[in-house]
């Protein structure tokens, strides 16, 4: 485990000058190297240059590739690198991938004439335009691929890799098999063997697993944003620096140099590799809120969800009480809200909108049952034909709160929170798992929950995860909500938390740093003495803590029957907005808006009289910002306008 890494990259550059056939260039604020399909013999070099002291390949290693892959066709196969005999076309190793596959291969000669073996990976797409960092483990006849940190995919094959191969009057060849069929035609910027050992353990402890970094040419080392003075340029390079349009992206080590123009600020930003930094514009700041439109609901309000359906509008779909007349959604029409479609709902709790494809969908979660007793919720999909949404699937719910979709692996997923049936809140909230075959969902696992509210899926790295907010047990609301990580194919239990009540999980990035938001909304155990208010308790933020591989807490705000959490930023300042609903004894409370201050967490900032406040929403126009509240006690909603100096 202490032999040392065998950068196969850097002898390809090993008097500090680029060999003839490569190029140096920067994606994403990264640099490697294009490699040149006319010369391939030149991207070769002796095996003997690595293995000074022994001829032999060894016979447990990592071979360890950070690549950029671009568009490859269909029937294309493309190396890595090879190493081959000289009197010999055949391939002593080599790694080469093709779409969706890699094959590594070697050559066994432990029959009379040798053969080679193909060991194949499956469902290995890289073909994404982005970077990304793979670890290849063997040993005997075991083979381990793990993809930028993820669940690693083990191949046992029949034939081992062999105990004893020679690399005498062998070369290695980068990119390329010694002809210019089948050379690389993306970018490389790590390529290291590692002898006698699995390097997983050794790359995976960075946040940003795609380019985890065991060994890469100075060649190909970080540059500052700023040169230090106008000196030129040791090694010069290209770069496919474009500029991004629309709302925030994220500003990431892949991210670095590229441009980001925010058309409602009129300002151009240069990612630096972890935020983005103006380069011009005048940096807005919040100065206050005002009020800007009462929206005139058909009832009380339980949820509210804002979306953009491309080519169409802004929109907002309220998830009102009472039925008829059900929920509504409205447009953004010349500057405001106006109604746009009546749907027939039953006690709507929410909305969720979602896109699998050009396929759009908006899902209700329906809390009573209908005037015949059913109860069910139900998927609606957008008619560009009718331009308004028409019912495509219903699904039998038990009491929904709150629907979540997200994308695992490629596959769409929607989750239901199903909060009780009759008097038992002790239930199941099922996954379900889009059927492209029969364009339906279909149940693909039972989580238990209790009086649950809400879902969160949350990205980090490679991982999913997924966070449900139980609130009572039947006894309590002191209980633990969880976090679930998909796993094998299914959500496993990660972590869990004890909430009081909770109502809703938030999760936001600041910088590198990733957060989720509780919001606690009563605390009641009919074991214990009642406490003075039930209601105005802390709701908590936790912290990801790589190195403890869990969230821990990061601080505590008080607030008053929490039912949502809502993030957003404004220039470089990043806020949390807290519904808070009742007090204890009205429910005119002020929701508050808490500020980011660094060192200092977040601190109130803004303080907004709100009625039975249920649910925020944050959005963008090329006018500005805006939040918009959802009252359970009243029929209004109200838009606010951000102002900035």
């Amino acid at each position: 485990t202490d032999l040392r890494p065998l950068d196969i990259l850097s002898e390809v550059v090993p008097a500090g000058a680029l060999a003839r056939g490569v190029r140096v260039f920067q994606a994403q604020g990264l640099r490697g190297f294009q490699l040149a399909a006319s010369r391939p013999r030149a991207l070769g070099f002796p095996a003997s240059r690595l293995f000074i002291h022994c001829d032999r390949f060894p016979e447990e290693f990592s071979i360890i590739v950070t690549l950029r892959v671009l568009g490859v066709p269909a029937k294309r196969n493309e190396y890595i690198f090879t190493l081959m005999a000289e009197e010999s076309p055949g391939v002593l190793v080599g790694l080469r991938y093709a779409p969706g596959k890699l094959h590594f291969l070697f050559w066994s000669q432990e029959r009379a004439g040798g053969w080679q073996t193909r060991v194949t990976f499956p469902n290995v797409s890289l073909s994404d335009g982005q970077w990304h960092t793979l670890v290849l483990a063997v040993s005997g006849q075991s083979f381990s691929l793990t993809v930028d940190c993820g669940v690693p995919k083990d191949v046992v094959v029949e034939t081992p890799f062999p105990a004893s191969l020679s690399v005498r009057r062998a070369s290695f060849y980068l990119g390329n098999r010694r002809r210019r069929k089948g050379v690389f035609t993306g970018l490389l910027r790590q390529l290291v063997l590692l002898p006698g050992a699995d390097a997983t353990p050794r790359i995976c402890t960075t946040v940003n697993f795609k380019v985890a970094t065991l060994s890469v040419p100075a060649v190909l080392q970080d540059v500052p944003v700023k040169p230090a003075s106008n000196e030129v340029l040791k090694y010069p390079y290209e770069t496919d620096t474009k500029v991004t349009l629309g709302s925030r992206p994220r500003c990431t080590k892949q991210e670095k140099a590229q441009f980001w123009f925010n058309a409602s600020r009129r300002g151009l930003y240069l990612c630096n590799g972890s935020a983005w930094v103006s380069m011009l514009e005048v940096k807005h700041r919040l100065d206050y809120v005002e009020e800007y439109q009462n929206l005139v609901t058909n009832s009380e309000t339980m949820g509210i969800e804002v979306f953009t359906i491309p080519k169409v509008g802004l929109f907002a779909a309220t998830a009102n009480r009472i039925s008829p007349p059900g929920s509504a959604i409205y447009k953004w029409t010349d500057g405001k809200f106006v109604p746009y479609q009546n749907i027939p709902t039953y006690q709507a709790q929410s909305w969720k909108y979602f896109t699998i494809g050009k396929k759009i969908f908006l899902a209700v979660a329906n809390f009573e049952q209908n005037e015949r007793g059913q109860e069910f919720s139900v998927i609606y999909k957008w008619s560009r034909r009718k331009a308004k949404f028409i019912p495509y699937q219903r699904i039998t719910t038990h009491s929904a709160r709150d629907w979540e979709a997200f994308v695992i692996e490629g596959e769409a997923f929607l989750a239901v929170v199903n909060h009780r049936e009759g008097n038992n809140h002790n239930i199941d909230s099922v996954i379900y798992k889009w059927n492209p075959r029969t364009g339906l969902f279909e149940t693909n696992q039972t989580i238990p929950t209790s009086g649950a509210y809400d879902w969160e899926f949350f990205t980090i790295g490679p991982y999913s995860f997924l966070a449900v907010a139980n609130t009572f047990n039947g006894t309590s609301t002191k209980i633990y909500s969880h976090i679930y990580i998909w796993l094998s194919g299914s959500f496993q239990l990660f972590q869990s938390i004890l909430t009081f009540g909770a109502a809703d999980w938030e999760v936001f990035h600041i910088g590198d740093r990733v957060f989720l938001a509780v919001a606690n909304s009563h605390s009641y155990d009919s074991g214990m003495p009642a406490p003075s208010n039930f209601y105005a308790i802390n709701s908590s933020i936790y912290e990801l803590n790589i190195t403890a591989q869990m969230f821990v807490k990061f601080q505590d705000l008080l607030t008053y029957s929490a039912l949502d959490w809502e993030f957003f930023s404004v220039g470089d300042d990043s806020f949390l907005v807290v519904a808070n609903s009742f007090d204890g004894f009205t429910f005119s409370v002020n929701s508050v808006i808490y500020r980011w201050q660094g060192y200092e967490g977040f601190v109130a900032a803004h303080h907004l009289p709100t009625v039975g406040c249920r649910d925020w929403e944050a959005f963008h126009t090329p006018e500005g910002s805006y939040l918009l509240y959802s009252s359970a006690r009243e029929p209004l909603s109200k838009v606010l306008k951000l102002k900035t100096t």
